[in-house]
């Protein structure tokens, strides 16, 4: 099953300062929902845990996220994936574009996905309603996180 997602959130910081914080696995770790574990990996990516529930379905993912097209400090491109045993998986990417507005930081970002296994027999609402809620909960961190 494959979706897609985008959004714009405007935050009140600088496209430098709100750059840093993408690129800050203790701040990435603290905004992720669910996130049990985020390090940095030799080749500039990111080892992940994080456990989901979506519906009835609940597992812990573990997985690889990678940073490419990386143009500091207007945007980078961000793709991963992740096993969740019996739930299934999820792999996909989201280009993320940093411009300045209203002297602060527009943040837009576009998503692509696919999830396999258990997760995807729940039924497209489902899925999307609950990728928006995790998406919109980790941009209201992330929002706290730039602003202090």
């Amino acid at each position: 099953m494959a979706m897609t997602m985008n959004g714009e959130v405007q935050l009140a910081a600088s496209r430098e300062a709100v750059w840093a914080k993408l690129n800050d696995p203790e701040v990435l770790k603290a905004c992720i929902p669910g996130c049990e574990e985020l390090e940095k990996t030799e080749d500039g990516g990111f080892r992940a845990v994080a456990k989901m529930k979506v519906g009835p379905v609940s597992a812990r993912f573990r997985g690889k996220v990678m940073l490419s097209d990386l143009d500091p400090p207007n945007g980078y491109k961000i793709s991963g994936e992740g096993e969740g045993g019996v739930a299934g998986f999820a792999k996909g990417g989201a280009a993320v574009k940093l411009s300045e507005k209203d002297g602060g930081t527009l943040l837009s970002y576009d998503v692509e996905a696919q999830i396999g296994g258990k997760l995807a027999q729940l039924g497209q609402r489902l899925i999307n309603g609950a990728a928006k809620k995790l998406a919109d909960e980790f941009f209201a961190n992330f929002a706290k996180a730039v602003q202090g």
